[in-house]
């Protein structure tokens, strides 16, 4: 697939690696220029792009960069995808860095948010867990203790586009409801970083509480 990654970050970063290896068509792109990802794209064979060319014919976008960032992303900057390009949402909100955001603080889900500020359906995915563990921890499909991953959002072929990817990642995909339910795997949650297999997913979502703890609050 050609996949575009807007943001550099942990997450980004460790997506251009392990999809490259995939054998995936990837272009990178981050707010200070394609140049200074040249290491990166060197290292992994992905092209260094701006972030405005990032979404351009790909078949799946991963938005992977602070909500602080995202209502400062250029206008349109999803347009020239491909059609039913699946738009993933990796993000995290973290009052202490992102200020506070008023309609998650009021009980938006994050990502619900995400898609307002984008103008456009997105999949939350890949939020819960650490990108080391991302790089490092992949394992074949039916391996003893193989870590599941969450996937959540309202457009089911673009949810099956990612859980197939998250597969191919070497993670078991658990589909977690609808971008309404997302919430359940934002941080302070008992998924969100856990690591553990689809049983123990399913069993966390099903507990997670819609309160959030005084620490993930502005």
């Amino acid at each position: 697939m050609k996949i575009g990654i807007i943001g550099a970050g942990h997450i980004g970063g460790t997506l251009t690696r392990r999809l490259t290896a995939l054998g995936h068509e990837v272009a990178v792109a981050n707010s200070r220029g394609p140049e200074t990802l040249a290491e990166l794209a060197a290292a992994t064979g992905a092209c260094a792009v701006l972030a405005t060319e990032a979404a351009r014919d790909a078949d799946v976008v991963i938005v992977t960069i602070p909500e602080k960032a995202i209502p400062l992303l250029p206008r349109g900057i999803l347009d020239g995808s491909a059609p039913g390009a699946a738009v993933v949402d990796t993000g995290n909100y973290y009052p202490r860095r992102d200020g506070r955001i008023a309609a998650i603080e009021t009980g938006m889900a994050e990502s619900r948010w995400v898609a307002q500020q984008l103008e456009h359906p997105v999949i939350k995915a890949f939020n819960n867990i650490q990108a080391q563990h991302l790089l490092e921890l992949g394992k074949p499909a039916g391996s003893p203790g193989r870590i599941a991953l969450p996937v959540a959002g309202d457009d089911q072929p673009a949810k099956a586009t990612i859980m197939q990817l998250i597969d191919e990642l070497g993670f078991d995909p658990v589909d977690a409801g609808d971008l309404d339910d997302s919430w359940r795997q934002q941080p302070g949650t008992p998924v969100y970083g856990a690591d553990l297999d689809a049983e123990g997913v399913r069993r966390a979502l099903a507990e997670a509480s819609p309160e959030r703890g005084a620490q993930w609050r502005a």
